[in-house]
């Protein structure tokens, strides 16, 4: 899979080296080139726009306060992500939510999700457009639980592995490959399901 510093993207170092000088403008820079892209990664995990506002907020604000932290061994905006992630477990864990609940907007997401997740094998000549794809894998993880959802966007979107996706849920590696398995089963099933009903 290609990671996000192999895309055409401006380069958000200068404005990085900048910010971590005290330098404001830069860093309102950095904020309106990611803040949509933030945004949407804590929506498609808390499907609360209220919730996610306050999360990617509170994500920018914690950016800032760490930005001399920040080495430069990934790139800003996966940097950023993962803040924001660890900011929606930690008000998941809080509200204990179990439900299931989709994520929306998938073509905001960098990349193509079609391409982004595996287990999703369409062909979209098939007399399918793609909004109607992303409809369909949107319904397809709404019947996801909060755990197997985060877990497939941790591995498949965010490309963390499953050591790190263990260590941030809390839980250990043998439960978060059983999760990711089920997510992906689950998934195809329905996926299949719905190509049965188009074919």
């Amino acid at each position: 899979m290609s990671k996000e510093s192999d895309k055409p993207v401006l380069d958000d170092k200068p404005l990085v080296k900048a910010a971590q000088r005290g330098e404001m403008a830069p860093f309102e820079e950095l904020v309106s080139r990611h803040r949509d892209k933030i945004y949407a990664r804590a929506f498609s995990m808390v499907r609360n726009e209220e919730e996610a506002l306050d999360l990617s907020q509170d994500a920018w604000v914690k950016a800032w306060q760490r930005i001399i932290q920040f080495q430069g061994d990934s790139s800003f905006a996966t940097w950023m992500t993962r803040i924001v992630i660890n900011l929606c477990l930690d008000h998941l864990r809080k509200q204990k939510r179990m439900r299931a609940e989709s994520i929306e907007n998938l073509e905001e997401e960098s990349g193509g999700v079609e391409r982004q997740m595996p287990v999703v094998t369409i062909n979209p000549t098939a007399g399918m457009e793609k909004t109607e794809l992303r409809k369909r894998i949107d319904e397809a993880m709404e019947k996801l639980s909060v755990e197997h959802r985060t877990v497939l966007i941790m591995h498949e979107f965010e490309e963390l592995e499953y050591k790190e996706i263990a260590k941030r849920m809390g839980c250990s590696i043998g439960t978060i490959m059983s999760r990711l398995f089920y997510a992906r089963r689950r998934m195809a099933v329905l996926m299949a399901g719905w190509k049965r009903e188009n074919s």
